[in-house]
């Protein structure tokens, strides 16, 4: 009897996952009616989230991102650079959003992936706007000497919610981020002064003599919600995406104020009342994303 039952729960099983293959919409559509979705995640919640510092060993910042599966690495390299005319005392920030193949087996090797440069710049757009970084925080001499931010995220997964994924991994990064040490030599150039030699190197001026953390306000963080029939769902997966084309995503700041509302697109129409209950969601998640920053720099800074 117990091998008959268990060959009856591996056939139920195999029905179910046949099912879902063939009819996800239908399939899924019969968790909403429940309030449940398929991972057993009520509507409104986000995936278990994680972050930690240090993943790269040569940048000078760089953090890994778990939001569910979706995973991304952060790393920040800085190189100096010559301000411009129109902003003699501050630096740049470049940002790069990568998704190699083994992120997702729809990404083939030689063809980048179209959505990648559509988050590159709605991340370049949101950090930039959102003052969390004063440029004038990378400046070394006015005029004469900047630092150049690199910012690349690679997708290791991508597992849905991609935005809310590489905006928290750059948040972190930038949170890890140390600014080196440098002086001016005796060509009046910038050179960085590594632990080796700092005791030995004789400075003609010192810029900063010993390695800074950026100051940062104003953090955006941001949820991204479908909106199916009536239904909410929070932080999607790649399936839920897939089948569920209208998706809202909210950019709140620390002050959970609202920064921005993107809808990449799909049939439907968001409603004032949904993109209200898509905002109040997001309070909610930033709030957790802030617990969960704060709790890895606290981390950091004991170890």
């Amino acid at each position: 009897m117990a091998a008959a039952s268990g060959t009856n729960d591996l056939s139920s099983e195999m029905e179910l996952d046949a099912f879902r293959r063939l009819f996800p919409l239908r399939f899924h559509e019969r968790h909403l009616l429940e309030s449940i979705r398929p991972d057993g995640r009520p509507l409104g919640r986000a995936r278990d989230t994680s972050l930690s510092f240090g993943a790269v060993a040569s940048a000078n910042g760089s953090a890994l991102a778990k939001i569910g599966c979706t995973t991304m690495l952060a790393a920040i390299k800085l190189e100096v650079m010559t301000p411009t005319v129109e902003a003699p005392d501050e630096g740049c920030i470049a940002i790069d959003f990568h998704m190699p193949p083994i992120c997702s087996p729809l990404i083939r090797p030689g063809k980048p992936a179209e959505v990648a440069p559509v988050i590159s710049k709605q991340l370049s757009d949101t950090i930039l706007r959102s003052g969390m970084i004063d440029l004038k925080e990378l400046c070394l001499v006015s005029g004469k000497a900047a630092w150049m931010a690199y910012l690349d995220i690679y997708c290791l997964d991508a597992d849905g919610a991609l935005f809310d994924a590489a905006l928290l991994s750059a948040v972190a990064a930038f949170s890890h981020l140390q600014i080196p040490v440098v002086s001016l030599n005796d060509d009046g150039r910038i050179v960085l002064v590594s632990e080796e030699n700092g005791g030995s190197m004789k400075e003609k001026e010192p810029v900063n003599k010993e390695k800074i953390k950026l100051k940062m306000s104003s953090q955006p963080f941001s949820l991204t919600c479908i909106l199916h029939k009536n239904y909410i769902l929070a932080d999607p997966t790649s399936e839920e995406e897939s089948i569920m084309e209208t998706y809202l995503t909210v950019v709140l700041d620390t002050n959970y104020q609202l920064a921005s509302l993107n809808k990449p697109g799909g049939p439907g129409l968001a409603s004032t009342s949904s993109i209200q209950d898509c905002i109040v969601l997001a309070r909610k998640r930033v709030k957790e994303l802030q617990q969960i920053l704060g709790e890895a720099i606290s981390d950091m800074e004991v170890d």
